[in-house]
């Protein structure tokens, strides 16, 4: 998992002024729970940035005045018109207690439904793992060498290790989508029409140079 170096400081004060002030000097007030004290800190926004700007899961170092603390962030707030970051707040890791993150999804392969006109569509580029900090993936790889046209990949078919996703198993993960001239065909037609493009590429031939 990729780790994020974050250096903060205690707030002496914590009303609407202050906090204010401190994102006019372009930083962000935040909160850190999960421990065993409540930390109310501000450090520079834009050292969130590879945190918060990226589709990558990241632990964060936070380094308050000396003592450091391992921690995810837990929720982001933004300005509604000029998108800056007001507030953010993160929850300590501790050993032994799982955390609950937003995982990318990668795939690897290519679906035969994508080489006979099919789009690949990724419809949920995150999903939420339960797991032990230590044993946390950075990304859901899912394997589509097998996807046909029309077919999908559902939440409840993934292998998982030392980790638990919480998204509902019935919840589709990819398709291939079945183009808009194709869609009056039988399946039967689409995998006799899949069956020929995988001869073709065999033999070295492109679909229409078969045919």
């Amino acid at each position: 998992m990729r780790e994020v170096e974050v250096i903060g400081f205690k707030r002496a004060n914590l009303g609407r002024a202050e906090a204010n002030k401190l994102r006019a000097e372009g930083h962000v007030p935040g909160v850190l729970y999960g421990g065993d004290d409540l930390v109310q800190f501000y450090a520079p926004a834009i050292q969130f940035r590879p945190v918060l700007y990226t589709p990558d899961a990241c632990f964060v170092n936070i380094n308050i005045e000396g003592t450091i603390y391992r921690a995810i962030v837990q929720e982001s707030q933004w300005h509604p018109v000029s998108d800056v970051l007001l507030h953010v707040d993160l929850m300590e890791l501790t050993k032994g207690k799982k955390v609950k993150m937003d995982i990318p999804v990668l795939t690897t392969g290519i679906a035969p439904g994508v080489a006979n006109g099919g789009s690949l569509v990724l419809k949920n580029p995150k999903l939420k793992v339960l797991a032990l900090p230590k044993d946390m993936p950075e990304s859901i790889t899912i394997d589509i060498s097998e996807l046909k046209m029309g077919k999908s990949i559902k939440v409840g078919t993934i292998e998982t290790k030392d980790f638990e996703i919480l998204t509902s198993p019935i919840v589709t993960v990819v398709t291939v989508a079945i183009p808009r001239a194709l869609r009056g065909k039988t399946e039967e037609e689409l995998e006799a029409e899949e069956a020929e493009a995988a001869e073709a590429a065999e033999a070295g031939e492109t679909p229409a140079a078969a045919e």
